[in-house]
């Protein structure tokens, strides 16, 4: 997963949402794709807030310190 971009790991987080919305899969099955969801979910956050602050960063040097993120 370390390797992946943001766009395959969403990708990834995708199908594991449509594997969960499957109604014929099992408990077992289900828990998994959870678990691994929730991993990329996290991994996704972490890249989003990395170039977040790279972004800010960015602005600030560029004299744009009134840029707000929420």
């Amino acid at each position: 997963m370390e390797n992946k971009s943001f766009e395959e790991l969403m990708a990834e987080l995708e199908e594991v949402v449509r594997k969960l919305e499957d109604k014929d899969a099992s408990l077992e099955d289900s828990v998994k794709n959870y678990t691994h969801g929730l991993e990329l979910s996290k991994k996704c956050n972490e890249i989003l807030t990395t170039n977040e602050q790279i972004v800010v960063k960015k602005m600030t040097e560029a004299g744009l310190e009134d840029f707000k993120v929420e």
